[in-house]
């Protein structure tokens, strides 16, 4: 089944999803009359090609995320340092619930692939079961490990044929974005599957 993604802050980069790739990319109106079949998606600000955060390792295997239920124990923010290793030195089992929640969090803002080595199971089988794309690590990191690294790093331009992978962000332009970070996102598309969705 054809759908068709539209972003009201970018019309003119609207995207033809059919199955996990891409049928085509163009005008909202040209594509919209040449498919009138296609399921529509209509998203509030900009559809970008998605991004790349390259500290899958340390927000992965380095970090933890509390469950909901942990709130009142750990806060719900994402645990790191010695207090993080000591959770997971104490129950290894942590590991796998967390890199899952991890990777929700990922798709939340935006991300449709990480870079760095995984080297637990755990992190690996988040990682493929979400369909997050694997990426070169660049030489220099652009800061911190964060959800929403500065400055923040897309992925090439939607194109046909290519993996229907790409985010939609409710901000005005891209130097909204950049200002306001990945935690605007609205929408994640991973292999034509709308894995994230704002409430």
């Amino acid at each position: 089944m054809l759908t068709l993604h539209a972003a009201d802050g970018s019309p003119e980069t609207a995207v033809l999803v059919d199955g996990a790739r891409i049928a085509a990319v163009g005008p909202y109106e040209e594509l919209a009359a040449a498919h009138q079949d296609a399921r529509l998606r209509r998203w509030p600000g900009i559809l970008l090609p998605g991004l790349l955060n390259p500290y899958g390792p340390e927000l992965l295997e380095r970090t933890y995320h509390p469950d909901p239920r942990e709130a009142d124990t750990y806060g719900t923010a994402p645990v790191t340092g010695e207090r993080a290793a000591e959770l997971f030195r104490a129950d290894p089992a942590r590991l796998g619930a967390s890199a899952r929640r991890g990777v929700q969090r990922l798709l939340a803002h935006g991300t449709v692939a990480v870079a760095g080595e995984l080297r637990t199971r755990a992190a690996q089988d988040a990682v493929r079961r979400a369909g997050l794309a694997t990426g070169h690590r660049p030489d220099v990191l652009p800061g911190p490990p964060s959800l929403s690294p500065a400055p923040l790093v897309l992925l090439p331009r939607p194109a046909p044929g290519a993996p229907a992978r790409f985010a939609v962000f409710d901000v005005p332009d891209p130097a909204a974005l950049v200002r306001r970070g990945a935690s605007t996102c609205v929408a994640t598309v991973i292999d034509g599957r709308l894995v994230y969705r704002a409430r």
